[in-house]
């Protein structure tokens, strides 16, 4: 194999394992999408970004371990090391919430813990905060009133701008899509 074609390779059959991982989940926004579409939209962000292979792969693998934990077969950092790399379990590990924790303590974790991340692990941060502003705007959670939107983008917001400073064309983005999300929310007041 080339090495120009085992990166896609590898991407494909992430894709494929995040498929199967996510193939019962759905959005929580009145769309009720398929969750792997959010994951495809990450990775697409990253390598729209010119993102490294393993954070493109890290992109679509960033939910497996923390959303399959009620799964028959909970997906655990360890296969996706023996299946990706180290490299890329490393990567998800540093983007996995412990679903241990409280909610309001994990949110807190993610804004505290952003700035220290690898490079990698900020580029994956601040692609799934991009596509899940756009969520916001074109399908929220159900039952989410305009206050919880509004707590939600600032809280990304917060999370995004520890994440910065690796990759322009992401800060880029990240940028204009919360400026788009606050203008909406403003928009709805």
């Amino acid at each position: 194999m080339t090495r120009e074609v085992e990166p896609l390779a590898t991407i494909l059959r992430a894709a494929s394992f995040a498929a199967r991982v996510h193939a019962t989940h759905r959005r929580k926004g009145a769309a009720a999408e398929p969750y792997v579409n959010h994951v495809l939209e990450v990775a697409a962000i990253l390598a729209a970004a010119g993102a490294p292979p393993a954070a493109i792969i890290a992109g679509l693998l960033h939910d497996t371990v923390e959303d399959s934990d009620a799964d028959p077969v909970p997906t655990t950092l360890g296969m996706l090391e023996a299946a990706f790399g180290p490299e890329v379990a490393a990567i998800v590990a540093e983007v996995s919430d412990d679903k241990s924790l409280p909610k309001e303590v994990r949110k807190g974790l993610q804004i505290r813990h952003a700035a220290h991340a690898s490079d990698a692990a900020k580029q994956v941060k601040l692609a799934d905060k991009i596509a899940n502003l756009r969520t916001m705007q074109s399908s929220p959670p159900t039952g989410w009133d305009h206050g919880r939107r509004l707590e939600y983008v600032g809280w990304a917001g917060r999370v995004a701008a520890g994440a910065k400073g690796v990759n322009p064309a992401l800060d880029a983005l990240s940028d204009e899509t919360y400026r788009h999300a606050v203008a909406r929310l403003a928009e709805e007041a």
